[in-house]
C-alpha cells in the first residue's frame, strides 16, 4: 500500500520527535557539561528538521528550502560496535552512539527517498538525509578527536 505524501511527512516529523527524545535522554544521563552542550545543540538541530518538515507539509518550503553539502563520511559507526549509555559514559562512547543514531536516520531517508520517482517529495527526502549526513560527519570528527586527541609530538 503506498503511502500518501502527508504520511511520509508524518512519519519523518515522528521520527525527528524521537531523535530530539533521544539526544535529550543523554543529556540528562551524561555528566561531561561539554558533551552536554554537543547533545543539546544536535536535539536543536533535530528539532529545526521537525520545524522544516511541518511547514513543508503546510506548503511553506519546496525541496529546495534545503541544500545539499558535500559530506565527509569517515564510516566510523558502520566499523565500531554501538555501547550502551549511562552516566558514566566517556565522550567518545556518546559521540560514537550518536553516530549511530544519525547513520540509521540517514538511511532512512535514503531508503524512503527510494521508494518514490523523481519528484519534489524525493529531492526534499534526499536533502533530509543529507541532513543526517552531515550530523553523522559532526559526531564522527568529535568522535576521532576524543578517541585519537592531537600530541605535542603530532
Amino acid at each position: 500500500m503506498e503511502k500518501t505524501f502527508a504520511e511520509i511527512i508524518d512519519m519523518a516529523i515522528q521520527r525527528e520527535v524521537v531523535a530530539y527524545d533521544f539526544y535529550m535522554d543523554i543529556y540528562h544521563k551524561v555528566q561531561d557539561e561539554s558533551v552536554r552542550d554537543t547533545v543539546e545543540f544536535i536535539a536543536k538541530e533535530e528539532i529545526k528538521h521537525k520545524e522544516f518538515l511541518v511547514g513543508y507539509r503546510a506548503g511553506n518550503f519546496g525541496s529546495d528550502a534545503l541544500r545539499m553539502a558535500d559530506v565527509v563520511d569517515y564510516k566510523i559507526a558502520e566499523y565500531l560496535e554501538e555501547p550502551e549509555i549511562d552516566k558514566e559514559s566517556s565522550s567518545q562512547e556518546v559521540y560514537l552512539i550518536a553516530s549511530h543514531r544519525e547513520a540509521k536516520s540517514h538511511l532512512f531517508y535514503k531508503e524512503l527517498a527510494g521508494m518514490h520517482a523523481d519528484s519534489e517529495l524525493k529531492t526534499m527526502l534526499l536533502k533530509m538525509a543529507n541532513e543526517e549526513l552531515k550530523h553523522k560527519e559532526k559526531m564522527e570528527y568529535l568522535y576521532s578527536n576524543t578517541a585519537f586527541p592531537q600530541t605535542s609530538g603530532g
